[in-house]
């Protein structure tokens, strides 16, 4: 459809030039290595989490969605919040026309809904979690957090990489878009 084309386009160009400005931080986020030594070492990200996701374009169907739900304004604000980052690849396993679909302004509800249920209030960090737990997200509904050995799962979703810092909270990357009950 021509709407998710050009959101998809427009969030692929933002996300070059964001990336252009800040290609060191982009590539420091290979896949499966943890972040969290920014902190440690007394860092300050200078992107906010909208920005940081933008550097990245494994995340440009992430970017388009959060724009085509107007949340770019609210995910640039003080925090501290964690996302659980959905990748490109995540959103193709969804069936086919989903997303095309939830870009339609006809959509925006749940298309936010979905959004909001990856994010949660707070900063949490990987070495937070420990055994089984549940957090509320910005959506309302609790989410499972647990660990299995060194794997981290978000409902059931695989964390592929966590800890990237963001000037107002945590991305964690994960491979399966999390649904919330309809």
């Amino acid at each position: 459809m021509t709407i998710s084309k050009g959101l998809i386009l427009k969030a692929a160009t933002l996300a070059v030039a964001v990336g252009m400005a800040s290609s060191a931080l982009a590539g420091s986020h290979e896949r499966g290595e943890a972040k969290a030594h920014h902190a440690e070492a007394g860092a300050h990200p200078a992107m906010d989490i909208v920005h940081t996701a933008a550097s990245n374009e494994q995340f440009s169907t992430l970017v388009a969605a959060i724009q085509a739900a107007d949340l770019a304004g609210a995910l640039s604000g003080e925090g501290p919040f964690t996302v659980f980052a959905p990748t490109n690849a995540a959103f193709e396993k969804l069936p086919d026309g989903t997303v095309e679909s939830l870009l339609l302004p006809e959509n925006k509800e749940r298309l936010t809904a979905i959004l909001t249920y990856h994010v949660v209030p707070g900063a949490i960090h990987a070495k937070d979690v420990t055994g089984t737990s549940k957090v509320k997200t910005v959506e309302g509904s609790d989410v499972e957090v647990k660990r299995d050995g060194d794997a981290v799962m978000i409902e059931n979703a695989t964390v592929t990489t966590a800890d990237i810092e963001a000037s107002n909270g945590v991305i964690h990357v994960i491979d399966t878009v999390i649904l919330p009950a309809e």
